[in-house]
């Protein structure tokens, strides 16, 4: 089912409407929900824009474990779906004073961006009866009561695409993971005089043998330099370059390179091996993300600024953490869902922490 409401909570008095009795539950609803800036900040391509698109799945259940359940599944497609994006999340427990307004709790999806900034990419939120009880949501139970329901919410937005334009980028432009790329693999024809047409015949029968297999792609025919198509199909983002001329045909190879520069041969007769290459292109794209974010989380015991995200024992008053904040001029991304004993002491007031709690400065 598919609406468009004008807010977050706009379709929960039709929910009253919609739910009934225990058969009906659990109801899921997916919606998008576009919505627009009023205040002037300045803006920011792909990460603070005036519209804004969100993208969100709405649930109703019969008990708080039900609820429960459905916030790790969302945790669980979270990580499989920012994995195909070659992007490591961090997902951290919201403090009180910063999750969604009405919720039980709130767990923030982060991503940390080159600039050292985290960058806010999806949330969850268990609600349990809260919005129930204000938008008077009831079901018929099984022992012939009505009681409210238990709701979560497990949204992102467009700023997905801003992490990894941002993440993947470099020098030479945007790359694109594979699961994504629109082209996924360029064949660029490598002309030698005298044997134009044979290189363009290869060329066009790879690009059907790749087409036939799945994988999408296409030939640069353009009166261009090779040098000059490389660059704009490094720009561009594309995963795979095969470059074919007079050489490969008569060894029977082509050549491969991927948008971060390995460059190998492989046997004509096997261009299977290229979704092989694609999918090792994405994972070497996720290990350089995750060695970046890896490197710039910092744990420390007292309180000292650093570049990226640091994390420091926090007893778990409001007043500590905002001192936190204040002090390090940085934001609270929350809590590590794992819990861990922890053996040292708040740095703002000096009592026994209970938890982690990160900061960073963020977009």
């Amino acid at each position: 089912m598919l609406l468009r409401p004008t807010s977050e909570t706009a379709m929960y008095p039709m929910f009253s409407l919609w739910i009934r009795s225990h058969a009906d539950l659990p109801l899921k609803i997916f919606q998008i929900v576009n919505t627009f800036r009023y205040e002037t900040k300045m803006t920011k391509a792909f990460i603070r824009v005036r519209e804004i698109h969100f993208f969100e799945a709405h649930t109703a259940h019969e008990s708080y474990e039900d609820a429960e359940a459905q916030v790790k599944e969302d945790i669980e497609i979270a990580k499989r779906f920012f994995k195909r994006l070659s992007l490591p999340i961090l997902f951290s427990r919201r403090p009180e004073w910063d999750k969604f307004a009405g919720a039980e709790y709130s767990i923030g999806i982060d991503v940390l961006m080159p600039s050292g900034r985290s960058l806010q990419v999806g949330s969850v939120h268990q609600y349990r009866q809260n919005f129930a009880k204000a938008f008077d949501i009831k079901y018929e139970g099984l022992d012939g009561k009505h009681h409210y329901c238990h709701q979560t919410t497990y949204g992102m937005s467009e700023r997905v695409l801003g992490a990894v334009v941002g993440i993947h980028g470099d020098d030479k432009g945007i790359a694109i993971p594979s699961s994504i790329a629109p082209i996924k693999v360029v064949i660029v024809p490598i002309i030698f005089k005298g044997h134009e047409e044979e290189v363009m015949r290869e060329c066009r029968n790879v690009e059907k043998e790749l087409k036939s297999k799945g994988i999408s792609s296409i030939v640069d025919d353009r009166d261009k330099t090779p040098g000059n198509k490389f660059y704009d199909w490094e720009l561009k983002g594309v995963p795979i370059r095969i470059e074919i001329g007079p050489r490969d045909i008569q060894k029977g190879v082509v050549t491969i390179v991927a948008r971060d520069g390995i460059k190998k041969e492989i046997a004509r007769d096997e261009l299977d091996k290229i979704k092989k290459e694609l999918e090792e292109f994405d994972e070497r794209l996720y290990k350089k993300a995750e060695k970046f974010l890896k490197e710039n989380i910092h744990r420390i015991k007292k309180m000292e600024r650093r570049e990226g995200i640091v994390e420091i024992p926090w007893c778990g008053k409001e007043k500590c953490g905002m001192k936190m904040e204040e002090e390090l001029e940085m934001k609270s991304l929350g809590m590590p869902l794992e819990k861990e004993e922890i053996n040292e002491k708040c740095p703002v007031c000096g009592e026994k922490a209970v938890t982690w709690l990160r900061l960073a400065r963020s977009y």
